[in-house]
């Protein structure tokens, strides 16, 4: 493929403080087995891009020891495969970058280095499977600088359109205008801040924002290109779910419960994952586990329903799980009753707690917590 990939791991840690006050969203736990940069680069490895830089920034320790060498999704390489890119700073320059034009500045020995004629650049928000080779064709096909993907959104909330970036696209898919964070949105096309376009241009955009002081991709270089610039909107249609709070990342999680989402999530392109090595679940007799996903290595001998078990959980005798997302090698002790309960890894709930919340709120219980 005539493409490498840039990967954004940090920029929306904030929105999810419970999930990344240790990690980066990059590797927050989803769907039982993965992380959020598993589908990212899946997608990059299926559409056939072999060279992949995660540009990090802080508490990247968890993604270091997910991504490994990249051999799980074949991106172990001599010349190429996944490149950890940790943050640049230089003597005069005691502050990390905040935006992805500052971040792409630290990143600039990367893409000289390469020979690669284009650049797609993601984010690591959200849940899709996406084929960018089809972005790239629509990209030559129309002669575009820069191709933005963007999504149509139903009933746009008022939360959602503060912490998002909105598109105006005209006949023929050249996008006409760039709304800001609106209080009030008058366009329910949505970016999901992925973009395509050639790496000499990406260079000498960042080369002009370095000289000028530009900080904003969209604001700073977007914006004004809608009038000098050929940059297309490409409009994806099919699931994606975007984690931009903990009650987004349930009710998402939740969501894979759902036959139709996650056959479309899993049902044609391979997501792939860091491979453990663990012996499958145990279930007790006398146990009861309906309408859940359930990764291996767990030990049901009590009640769980309509839950997510990652891998090495233990629900004991008499306890009850339901509504909830356990992640790796949580334990329920005898008779604990949990509703709508997100634990993070290694949390122990003794005998007898009762412990309940709701869809909009649920209890999140923080890593290596004895309740």
């Amino acid at each position: 493929m005539k493409a490498i990939g840039v990967v954004f791991s940090n920029i929306h840690d904030t929105l999810v403080p419970e999930l990344t006050r240790s990690r980066t969203m990059a590797s927050v736990p989803f769907g039982g087995r993965y992380r959020m940069i598993d589908f990212v680069l899946s997608n990059l490895v299926n559409s056939g891009i072999e060279k992949v830089g995660v540009i990090t920034k802080y508490n990247y320790q968890s993604l270091m020891d997910h991504i490994g060498s990249g051999k799980d999704w074949d991106l172990s390489r001599k010349n190429a495969g996944v490149i950890l890119l940790p943050p640049y700073g230089g003597v005069e320059s005691t502050n990390l970058y905040k935006t992805r034009l500052e971040a792409l500045k630290s990143i600039m020995g990367f893409l000289t280095r390469s020979t690669e004629e284009y650049v797609v650049m993601t984010d690591c928000d959200k849940v899709m499977t996406m084929d960018f080779t089809d972005i790239i064709r629509y990209h030559e096909k129309n002669r575009a600088e820069i191709t933005c993907v963007y999504r149509a959104m139903e009933g746009v909330s008022r939360q959602t359109a503060m912490q998002n970036v909105f598109f105006e696209v005209a006949e023929g898919g050249r996008i006409s205008n760039v709304i800001f964070r609106p209080d009030q949105c008058s366009s329910n096309l949505m970016s999901l801040n992925i973009f395509v376009l050639k790496r000499q241009l990406l260079i000498d955009i960042v080369v002009r924002a370095v000289a000028n002081g530009f900080t904003s991709l969209h604001r700073d270089i977007l914006l004004p290109g809608c009038s000098n610039m050929r940059i297309f909107g490409y409009e994806f249609s099919g699931y994606c779910a975007m984690i931009d709070s903990l009650a987004s990342y349930y009710k998402t999680s939740m969501e894979l419960l759902d036959k139709n989402v996650m056959s479309s999530l899993f049902g044609e392109r391979l997501v792939y994952t860091k491979v453990r090595d663990s012996a499958p679940t145990k279930y007790v007799k006398g146990c009861r586990a309906v309408e859940s996903v359930i990764a291996d290595g767990c030990e049901i001998y009590g009640v769980v329903e309509n839950s997510i078990l990652f891998r090495g959980v233990k629900v004991a005798k008499g306890a009850v799980v339901r509504n909830s997302i356990l992640m790796q090698d949580t334990v329920v002790s005898e008779n604990a009753i949990l509703n709508s309960v997100i634990t993070d890894k290694n949390v122990y709930i003794r005998d007898r707690r009762i412990l309940s919340g709701c869809p909009e709120l649920p209890y999140f219980i923080t890593k290596n917590t004895i309740l």
